[in-house]
């Protein structure tokens, strides 16, 4: 094991960052809570590697939770930035790029023949939520425990990500008449789907699932979970959304709709579309989109909606991973990284399994070897995670800090990263075996 390293400047940093900052962070899962001590404050990136502030290297497994699938500060896509800084910054007006992004997304998500560029997922999933509401002329939504659609009043209800990590799947602040519209659901769980449309169905709008899940760590679907979904939201009218802010052109090409090849009426997209800046989308078939303003009475809007800096690295990134072979290599990489996890786990005896699709993956402190419900998940070793995550920080591997987080892993990290991390793996494993 090597030394603990020196955070000094990112004590300091966090000890200023709260006289101003609610909780000294921007987003609650980065202030550690859920595996104690201080969060780390990074100064750059490059490749697989991000920096902090005391210049200690780390392999990162967050990518900026997602997006950066090529690594950090990919050449072409800095460089495609500083040709539209000197252009300008934002324009609040329509822009060639923001049509050559709208074309590209269409062509690789099938279901998606209309598209609307928004800010962020939580905007992405709000909107399509309204629409998916002014389509039907119902009300009632259905999510699934766990599941993490963005901080929007009516879907943060037993809610995944920061909010599991915080101890609190629902939030203050929500008026209960706005929950009350809101169905949750166990994820995985077919049959109280069917019981449930039985008695609501001809009052729910929609059905919001990440097809994929990843904010209760990383849970793919059932072999008839997708399906069944699709098939009772044709059988009474409602949409079916597919929240692929994290799985759209991660998991594949063609999002996680294509690798189960289920047609979703709606989709949210976010993260790599946009290369590492701010970003989210919604869209879905023509004649529901057309209900949107200015064509329809759904009204949504956005001054910075399509920013050109967000549009070009959106499309650099796309035509990068459209290379052929570019999901083989970071999928292949992928399962070499947890299946040498694994086996040093079980060398030490550590009860430990993973979950995977495409360059995401979960990994779980418990003796079940098929993880696929939430309850699951809330069963495993959180305590021993705690400990896991700070022996790894420690040896320069940065996890998501947070037992209900996905991993990801770009094309930047090669044999030497992986490597690198199944090593200090080694060690940590060993150390928590004593």
């Amino acid at each position: 094991m090597s030394e603990r390293k020196s955070y000094s400047r990112s004590e300091t940093l966090f000890e200023q960052a709260k006289k101003h900052i609610p909780g000294g962070v921007n987003s609650p899962v980065r202030a550690f809570k859920g595996v104690g001590g201080d969060p780390v404050f990074f100064a750059r990136g490059e490749g697989a590697y991000v920096y902090d502030e005391d210049n200690n290297a780390y392999v990162d497994y967050i990518g900026a939770w997602g997006p950066l699938i090529l690594g950090h500060c990919h050449p072409k896509v800095t460089a495609a930035l500083k040709e539209q800084i000197e252009l300008g910054l934002a324009f609040g007006a329509p822009t060639a790029k923001e049509v050559a992004l709208a074309d590209r997304i269409c062509e690789l998500i099938p279901s998606i023949e209309s598209v609307r560029l928004v800010n962020s997922g939580t905007e992405a999933t709000m909107s399509a939520i309204r629409l998916a509401r002014g389509v039907t002329g119902r009300d009632k939504v259905l999510k699934f425990e766990g599941c993490y659609h963005g901080h929007v009043d009516s879907l943060l209800v037993k809610a995944g990500s920061g909010a599991l990590t915080m101890g609190s799947p629902d939030s203050a602040g929500i008026p209960a008449s706005t929950a009350e519209q809101t169905f949750i659901l166990p994820y995985n769980d077919s049959e109280k789907v069917a019981e449930l449309f039985q008695q609501y169905g001809e009052e729910i709008a929609c059905i919001i699932v990440e097809p994929v899940a990843g904010n209760m760590n990383f849970i793919p679907p059932k072999d008839d979970f997708l399906e069944s979904l699709r098939n009772i939201t044709t059988q009474y009218g409602s949409l079916l959304i597919f929240d692929e802010v994290m799985t759209g052109f991660r998991v594949a090409l063609g999002g996680a709709q294509s690798v189960y090849n289920i047609d979703p009426d709606l989709t949210t997209l976010g993260k790599v579309i946009g290369g590492g800046l701010p970003v989210g989308a919604f869209g879905g078939k023509q004649h529901y989109m057309d209900m949107l303003a200015p064509n329809g009475p759904v009204y949504q809007a956005g001054t910075l909606s399509g920013n050109p800096l967000a549009v070009t690295a959106g499309l650099v990134m796309l035509e990068q991973i459209s290379q052929p072979g570019f999901y083989d290599s970071v999928t292949q990489k992928t399962s070499q990284l947890l299946n040498g996890l694994q086996q040093s786990a079980d060398s030490a005896g550590i009860p430990f399994s993973t979950n995977q699709v495409g360059a995401m993956f979960g990994c779980f402190f418990t003796e079940e070897k098929q993880i696929n419900s939430f309850e699951q998940v809330m069963r495993c070793n959180f305590e021993q995670f705690k400990q896991y995550f700070h022996l790894m920080l420690d040896q320069g591997i940065y996890l998501a800090p947070s037992a209900f987080e996905a991993g990801f892993l770009s094309a930047a990290h090669g044999e030497k990263e992986i490597q690198l991390t199944l090593d200090a793996a080694s060690a940590a494993f060993s150390q928590l075996a004593n």
